[in-house]
């Protein structure tokens, strides 16, 4: 691996060539990119490492991947993508240059965010052109190293258009947590999300994670992965997008109605209803053809708080009674103590 620092970027522009290639393993500083970019130099990752920093060199990319990336069908897209990467970023889904969102552009061809960059300020050049094996085809940005977590969805499920990863605070909550939201408390997502499940934590981009995520994609199209975000699918990049949004509101008003008295939860009976309107819209679901009574087996406040609710008060643990937890040593003595004086007391009067 090479780190190819800013100073290296700055010889290499006197040179006067305008393609830049970056070897595999390779890591451009931000000041290295800053340089390259400020001189209207080309990066072009996957190829041979450009001579003494630098040396003009081949575009990224056969002729046929590059036209394709830079079609109308693929510019309408990266337009897209721009678009929801700044409603992400608005809604502070994501900090720093977190989260990525991919789309399939033909059966073996998929457009995808860079790796490196806000996705509030992601612009068309910045899409890159990856094949079904994670193979960077054309594009100047290196893509983003998550990639293949969204592959595991596309090859699951051929209805997967696009699939967009976040890290929203509130479904974050719950994935530190590794804690699936409770089901049967709002029609919206019961229709067009459904449950939300949990995939084991693994090191976000590796294919023990990829391998998780795929598992769960052909009947979630929203997925916590574990310890790390959410990752949601759908038939347009604007539909993955829903998904995300819709999974981190329905988190936070769950979160809030924890403080609030009451239990109450959509019936089964209720539920078959929302199943059959989902079915109505072409949406995937793990639990059609269940019964009325499989549906509403689980109450989704015990699941969430335990036996006595999320909004039972919280009552001080008293020594002198036999209820709550075992007291500490600390406690103990300060009873024997209290109770000795109280003795003490008695006997003088």
């Amino acid at each position: 691996m090479k780190v190819i620092s800013q100073s290296d970027a700055e010889v290499f522009v006197k040179t006067g060539a305008k393609d830049f290639n970056v070897a595999r393993g390779d890591v451009l500083t931000p000041g290295a990119r800053d340089v390259l970019r400020e001189f209207g130099v080309r990066l072009n990752y996957g190829g041979a490492a450009s001579p003494s920093a630098g040396g003009g060199g081949k575009v990224a990319g056969g002729t046929a991947d590059s036209q394709l990336l830079n079609s109308p069908p693929a510019e309408k897209l990266k337009r897209e993508i721009c678009d929801i990467g700044r409603r992400i970023w608005m809604r502070e889904y994501c900090d720093g240059n977190g989260g990525n969102i991919s789309v399939r552009l033909a059966p073996d061809r998929f457009l995808v965010t860079p790796t490196g960059v806000s996705k509030g300020f992601l612009t068309p050049e910045m899409i890159s052109l990856v094949d079904g094996a994670g193979q960077q085809l054309a594009g100047t940005w290196k893509r983003s190293s998550e990639f293949m977590t969204h592959l595991a969805i596309y090859q699951a499920t051929s209805d997967a258009v696009s699939v967009c990863h976040a890290h929203p605070c509130h479904a974050g909550a719950f994935a530190i947590k590794q804690l699936q939201p409770p089901p049967r408390l709002i029609p919206e997502l019961e229709v067009f999300v459904g449950e939300v499940p949990v995939a084991q934590y693994d090191t976000p981009g590796t294919p023990a994670l990829a391998a998780e995520v795929g598992k769960l994609a052909p009947t979630h199209q929203s997925i916590i992965m574990g310890l790390h975000g959410v990752i949601c699918w759908g038939k347009s990049v604007e539909d993955a997008y829903f998904k995300m949004e819709i999974t981190d509101a329905y988190c936070r008003t769950v979160i809030l109605a924890q403080a609030l008295p009451g239990q109450a939860a959509i019936s089964g009976e209720k539920m078959s209803e929302l199943l059959e309107l989902k079915k109505g819209l072409g949406l995937p679901d793990s639990r059609y053809g269940l019964k009325p009574a499989e549906l509403c087996e689980v109450d989704p406040w015990e699941e969430m708080c335990g036996s006595h609710g999320c909004s039972s008060p919280v009552t001080p643990w008293n020594p002198m009674t036999l209820d709550g937890p075992p007291a500490s040593n600390a406690e103990l003595e300060q009873l024997v103590r209290k109770l000795t004086d109280e003795v003490l007391a008695k006997i003088k009067s």
